[in-house]
């Protein structure tokens, strides 16, 4: 089966080539005989109800000098393409959202991975709100009262933007800080939003676990260690990936949104665990793919191709 692919992203000459799992997708999607598509999420247009894009012709290779190679640009109907991986970064901002209004106009006969409706309605520090039992105390809100009132219980807390991506602006408010007053001033000056509140989780020390789940069905894992000094555990802040495996408390937590998951449509997420709670849902542009098939000796981004052409079989024998 060889398919038309379009991928929706940003400039994908600054991506790093040793950890993108975008480009671990799609040298996977050639590999395999695909044939692939560049574009920018700012570059559709709907026009009469049919959606189109400028978009570049896309090889890829494992050469670190030149990994992509883009042809000249022409003007895509995507009614005539077979998938399109949305995988551009956050901020999950309104451009965010329009985009998956737009693509809303194809899927599915044209697959979008992940569902464009669902990712809509999923934001990452939204959307595990909706499970019981899973996540750290954890409060949404703009009401300073409340801040204050939930950092007199839990004393210890991390609080972050709704919105943000990447461990930006997150802070830890350590007990005897005084500062928590003048960054929520900051907080409401820059962002829109509501914020979000959580206990801080000292396990973090110890590594935030990336999961990636495909299906719904947990297929690898990495651990993310922090430095010293340092409350986040990202991997562009510092963080140093390790080998992981899955415990007991991850595989409850994995069965208890799993299925959710596969039912909207989310084909490749990624969760975000620590000390046994589940932090965030990632299922705009989960990273991680890269790290643990090297650990491991699996190629996810196959299972993830897998996944995709046996959810277009589906559509097809529906």
């Amino acid at each position: 089966m060889s398919l038309a692919i379009a991928i929706q992203m940003d400039p994908i000459q600054r991506i790093n080539i040793d950890t993108d799992s975008t480009l671990a997708l799609a040298l996977e999607a050639q590999n395999r005989g695909h044939v692939l598509y560049h574009y920018l999420p700012q570059s559709l247009s709907l026009i009469e109800g049919r959606l189109t894009t400028r978009a570049q012709p896309l090889e890829v290779d494992h050469d670190p000098n030149r990994p992509v190679r883009l042809g000249e640009e022409i003007v895509l109907d995507l009614t005539q393409i077979d998938v399109v991986l949305m995988r551009q970064d956050p901020p999950f901002d309104m451009s965010y959202i329009t985009a998956t209004h737009l693509l809303e106009h194809i899927h599915p006969k044209t697959l979008v991975v992940n569902d464009p409706i669902s990712v809509r309605n999923a934001p990452e520090k939204l959307f595990v709100t909706r499970f019981d039992g899973v996540m750290p105390p954890t409060l949404i809100t703009c009401d300073k009262a409340e801040i204050l009132d939930f950092r007199a219980r839990h004393k210890d807390i991390i609080v972050k933007p709704l919105f943000g991506n990447g461990g930006a602006g997150v802070f830890h408010i350590a007990p005897g800080d005084e500062n928590l007053s003048a960054l929520l001033e900051m907080f409401t000056q820059v962002y829109h939003e509501p914020m979000v509140v959580q206990r801080y989780l000292a396990k973090v020390r110890e590594g935030d676990k990336r999961i990636i789940l495909i299906n719904g069905e947990p297929a690898g894992a990495m651990n993310r260690i922090p430095p010293a000094g340092e409350a986040r555990a990202n991997l562009h802040v510092g963080a140093r990936a390790v080998q992981a495996t899955l415990n007991s408390r991850d595989h409850e937590i994995c069965a208890t949104i799993g299925p959710t998951l596969k039912k909207q449509g989310l084909i490749f997420t990624g969760i975000d665990i620590i000390g046994g709670f589940l932090t965030e849902i990632n299922v705009t542009s989960p990273t991680g793919i890269r790290e643990i098939g090297r650990f491991d000796g699996v190629s996810l981004e196959a299972l993830i191709w897998d996944a995709i052409e046996g959810r277009l079989k589906a559509l097809t024998a529906g």
